[in-house]
């Protein structure tokens, strides 16, 4: 059996590692001229800079399993204990966010009438209707207004960088919906879901998998070193500058992938096809087939991203308490949040210097994205010194646009997988993965290029489809 894989970013470039690692052939097929998707780190006049993602949780066995496999595991850097402080610009500053319920009531992150509002919660009931419904919904019914603009809004926008009143609950923050359903109250359902995880923690027991520390964590060398291992370990089994045409059955129910590989046509049969690409791009390969599937993946929108680095050179700003903060979108900025890169790894600068990540646009200000790198350095700038008080002269600014860059899951999302799975039955052999449908972060796509890689290699591998 061999499967084509369509696509090399992160999901792409796993599940092909694991699939070869089982013994099954694998052939990446990427249209660029280099691996890893938003995935890119690179390194300028003494900092280690992210492109995309910046860092993931370490709580995903499926991530530290591929680290150990490549042999990077020992390159897993926690972030520093200075990064625990983190904050929300809300009402004119830059406000803690609370660790704790006592700290949390104590606190000026809400009016005090709104933090009564929230320990009301407790006596909040469930969704009537059992629906999808936006996070907004769910968070107006159990927190109150204000929370729900600040700090819901503040939560989703530093995964999602979305809209809070179009994005599904139920696809974004499922635990929130398994507590309503559940204990009824959000809070009840938390504090009752820590209190079950203490007591599953039995002392001096012997820990299953990989040992994980629950930290954020990066590599070393930033999240590069997990695509470079993989590339490396891949070897001539990742073809790039290939860029895929089409896809047509084969006679024998196999599939024939037709690109042009450094301008030249080329052709490649495969058992199974994965398309690891974002989904309008797998909308356009799969419309001549089937053009339900094609409008059910392009249905999935995307907020633009601007990434926004300003390093500053030694001595010229003092270090960023915490490990930086959020911006609700009731505060009208186009920053979205600031990542104090520098405080939270100081292993990705050089010499004192200070590393500040801006993320700009998203769903709420799409058009900001738009706007040349100078615009965008300076109103970076301009925002800062509004909400940090930051004047300083930043000695390097790089500027990434991602007008596709984090997928949206808004009300109905599962609803339309569910349909697009559907779809695929008609297509044994054809796959869908990435960012767009279960996850949008790089622990999710590499859970789910495990998960496919496994049926795939299996004794059914032949049989089963996904998405």
């Amino acid at each position: 059996m061999t499967v084509a894989v369509i696509g090399g970013g992160i999901t792409g470039l796993a599940l092909a590692y694991r699939l070869r690692a089982s013994g099954t052939d694998a052939v990446v097929l990427e249209s660029t001229s280099r691996v890893g998707g938003n995935v890119q780190t690179h390194a300028r006049g003494g900092y280690v800079m992210e492109a995309g993602p910046n860092s993931f949780l370490d709580r995903e066995p499926t991530m530290r399993e591929l680290a150990e496999a490549l042999g990077v595991s020992a390159r897993i850097r926690p972030a520093d204990a200075a990064a625990k402080n983190r904050y929300v610009f809300t009402r004119g500053a830059l406000r803690a966010l609370p660790t704790s319920p006592p700290a949390f009531l104590k606190s000026d992150i809400l009016p005090l009438a709104s933090r009564l509002r929230v320990v009301a919660e407790l006596l909040s009931g469930r969704n009537p209707t059992g629906a999808d419904e936006s996070l907004a919904q769910l968070g107006r019914r159990h927190l109150g207004r204000e929370a729900t603009q600040v700090l819901l809004d503040a939560m989703q926008t530093g995964t999602y960088a979305g809209d809070v009143e179009q994005l599904s609950v139920e696809a974004t923050f499922p635990q929130l919906v398994k507590f309503e359903r559940e204990h009824r109250s959000l809070i009840l359902g938390a504090i009752r879901a820590q209190r079950a995880a203490r007591q599953a923690k039995t002392p001096g027991a012997a820990e299953a998998g990989p040992r994980l520390t629950g930290q954020m964590s990066t590599f070393d060398g930033g999240l590069g070193v997990l695509v470079d291992a993989l590339a490396k370990a891949l070897g001539d089994s990742v073809r790039t500058d290939a860029k895929v045409e089409g896809l047509e059955r084969s006679a024998d129910g196999g599939w024939r992938v037709r690109f042009q590989e450094r301008g030249q046509p080329a052709e490649l049969s495969a058992s199974h096809v994965v398309l690891a690409v974002p989904a309008p791009v797998a909308a356009s390969l799969v419309r001549p087939l089937d053009s339900e599937l094609a409008a059910k993946a392009d249905a999935i929108p995307y907020a633009p991203i601007a990434v926004v680095h300003l390093g500053f050179a030694p001595g010229t700003v003092p270090k960023p308490d915490g490990f930086g903060f959020l911006v609700p979108a009731v505060e009208g900025k186009a920053v979205l949040g600031t990542i104090h890169v520098s405080t939270t790894f100081p292993f990705r600068v050089e010499g004192g210097r200070v590393l500040l990540t801006c993320l700009m646009g998203g769903a709420r200000k799409p058009e900001v994205v738009a706007r040349d790198e100078d615009a965008l350095v300076a109103l970076a700038r301009e925002e800062l010194k509004s909400m940090a008080g930051l004047t300083a002269t930043p000695e390097l600014t790089e500027v990434i646009r991602w007008p596709r860059g984090i997928p949206q899951y808004t009300v109905g999302h599962l609803e339309r997988l569910a349909a697009m799975e559907e779809r695929l039955k008609r297509w044994p052999g054809l796959h869908l993965a990435g960012n767009a449908y279960r996850g949008v972060g790089v622990n999710d796509c590499i859970r789910e290029a495990a998960r496919l890689a496994d049926m795939l290699g299996g004794p059914a591998g032949q049989a089963t489809r996904s998405t």
